[in-house]
């Protein structure tokens, strides 16, 4: 018998989430059946976009109080009387915030050793090669359709999306504009090839730090934030500008009330488009995506930061941290034990 600790919802969030939004609780797995296997959960993600399915629907519908905290995951096959996966064999999936699980394979894959060696680590599955790297993959280049010389500002530069989205920009012989909080993070941004880093808490007038950056205007601005941010972008986007709407970390938090947009004339007078996307409705292409990210990273084009953080039970501060700038590149827990 195999005790599995998990994370659920205590109770919906108001604002920025609590730690008494979260309940840890404690429950025993039954004997394993014939196709079934266990997992043991090596490291979880925590993900900004899981917080408005913490209050009500969003692009897939409310948690319900009570539930595990969905998230993606790496772990390992312990026992297994299914086929399909070895014990020993290193997987992926939506594991949720919890130490171990029994599955019957479904949305359960194997690690292809062919992608995940040398310097591409297990944990890249739920980075880099994961939603937030796919997020920046297929919003460029099916949203932004970026060409040569095209100048793209992409805001929260230094998480997975944003900096990846970027590096991107650059491979394609784009002009690459990053917004990050801090002085350390903006370094980062000009290390890994950013042309232009604007460290957003201390440029005072974005619409201004905007124009400076790029004096001839914006031709993609691949969002991450939303509200004041997307508001300067809009009014420095050059004639037929691409707006890539992929998340609204300024708004998740708003109680309903979110601030929206102020600047829409620019949409008829520079003939802007501004899109959003789920990045699963791409889910044919995941395969070759990730094998182009992969020839990327192994060229030296394509370079992606962790943040381990350390145990179970911190799984909910390492969330809420989302909201608070502290984190620094893809945040993930290691579940330990």
């Amino acid at each position: 018998m195999t005790t599995n600790l998990r994370w659920v919802l205590a109770r919906r969030p108001e604002g920025v989430p609590r730690a008494d939004d979260f309940r840890l609780e404690s429950e025993t797995l039954g004997e394993l059946q014939d196709g079934q296997a266990l997992i043991k959960v090596e490291h979880i993600s925590v993900d900004p976009g899981m917080r408005s399915r913490l209050s009500g629907d969003s692009y897939a519908p409310a948690l319900p109080l009570g539930a595990p905290i969905e998230s993606a995951g790496v772990g390992n096959v312990v026992a297994s009387r299914n086929a399909k996966f070895k014990e020993g064999t290193l997987v992926w999936g939506g594991f949720g915030w919890q130490t171990h699980f029994v599955t019957d394979g479904r949305g359960v894959q194997a690690l292809d050793p062919e992608i995940y060696n040398g310097a591409i680590k297990p944990t890249a599955a739920i980075g880099v090669f994961g939603i937030p790297g796919l997020t920046a993959f297929f919003g460029l280049f099916e949203i932004g359709k970026p060409k040569e010389g095209n100048v793209v500002l992409v805001s929260s530069a230094a998480g997975t999306v944003g900096a990846t989205a970027g590096q991107i920009a650059k491979i394609l012989g784009c002009t690459a504009i990053g917004l990050a909080g801090s002085e350390a993070k903006c370094a980062y941004l000009k290390e890994i090839g950013f042309d232009v880093a604007i460290n957003y808490k201390t440029a005072g007038d974005l619409t201004a730090a905007f124009k400076q950056a790029a004096p001839k205007g914006i031709d993609i601005y691949f969002d991450n934030v939303g509200a004041e941010t997307l508001d300067a972008a809009i009014v420095n986007m050059r004639r037929h500008g691409r707006i890539v709407v992929s998340g609204q970390i300024a708004e998740y938090n708003a109680g309903g009330k979110p601030r929206g947009i102020r600047h829409t004339l620019p949409f008829i007078t520079q003939r802007l488009k501004m899109e959003g996307l789920v990045v699963y409705d791409y889910g044919v292409q995941f395969a070759e995506a990730r094998a182009q990210m992969a020839e990327w990273v192994r060229a030296g084009k394509l370079t992606y930061r962790e943040e381990i953080i350390e145990g179970l039970e911190q799984a909910p501060s390492a969330f809420i941290g989302l909201f608070t700038g502290e984190s620094f590149g893809r945040r993930l827990v290691h579940v330990g034990g």
